[in-house]
């Protein structure tokens, strides 16, 4: 019977549902995805989004040279950076895998598809690449509204977790908005910066992801933030980070607050404003 739903495969598609890597509503949803992606990936990637306009088509092919990759970054025509960018570009092609939501006659599903329709590398370091059709509206929804950040203020940041912390700044900004605040639960921000295979200890998370990017965004971009750990008895549950940019900031680098929840209700409701 057309319609059916089988309980077997809801409990399926739940499970994919629950993926918060590459499940893609809306092009801020993209900003937050990939988190399985190295500094250096996500640099070159950065660079292949920078090519779309307001006047890109979806089916426009995109050129560039390694070299100019390689002069962004600060690195030397050398055959081992080359081949930094061809590891790079080979990674973005196996890495970027999209879940996208969809709806078709009153039911529910994904589309399981690519960022990259195609990325051909050439013997003279001659790279061209193609965006899928699924996924370049999200790209030009992204550079449209959330990509502020020029990419050589992107070339500035090192660490893997600035560069996400900045895609995510972007992804919760409204309009002009200063500050920005972003919130999630210990599941989604461990998503976002360690993508889906690795977890860690909250201790330690903070320390080496969340801390690392709020020093470099500091002393490089000036940006302040206001983390707010979210906790339900002893357990670190979620964060919610405020983040000012310069022409507000205040003196001080970061605020760092506890918020207890008496149950995990509590806490769903705090997120959801």
């Amino acid at each position: 019977m057309q319609g059916k739903i089988s309980k077997k495969a809801d409990v399926a598609l739940s499970s994919l549902l629950s993926r918060q890597d590459y499940l893609v509503v809306q092009g801020n949803d993209l900003a937050r995805a990939f988190g399985n992606l190295s500094a250096f990936e996500h640099r070159v990637l950065d660079y292949c989004f920078s090519f779309v306009t307001k006047d890109s088509k979806p089916d426009e092919e995109y050129s560039v040279n390694a070299i100019d990759i390689l002069h962004h970054l600060g690195l030397t025509a050398s055959g081992r950076d080359y081949e930094r960018v061809a590891k790079a570009f080979k990674a973005l092609n196996e890495k970027t895998a999209l879940y996208l939501r969809i709806e078709e006659n009153g039911v529910k599903g994904i589309r399981m598809t690519q960022l990259f329709s195609h990325i051909d590398f050439f013997q003279n370091g001659s790279v061209k690449f193609l965006f899928s059709t699924e996924s370049a509206p999200y790209i030009f929804d992204l550079r449209k509204n959330y990509y502020s950040f020029k990419l050589r203020e992107l070339a500035r940041v090192k660490s893997k977790y600035s560069l996400i912390m900045l895609k995510l700044i972007e992804a919760n900004q409204i309009g002009g908005q200063n500050p920005v605040t972003i919130k999630g639960a210990m599941e989604d921000w461990q998503g976002w910066f360690l993508g889906a295979n690795r977890r860690w200890p909250a201790g330690r998370f903070m320390r080496d992801t969340i801390n690392v990017a709020i020093d470099e965004l500091y002393q490089k971009m000036g940006l302040v933030f206001t983390v707010t750990t979210l906790k339900h008895k002893r357990s670190v549950v979620g964060y919610m980070i405020e983040v000012t940019k310069p022409e507000e900031n205040r003196k001080i680098k970061k605020v760092i607050k506890a918020a207890e929840t008496d149950t995990l209700n509590d806490l769903r409701n705090m997120l959801k404003h």
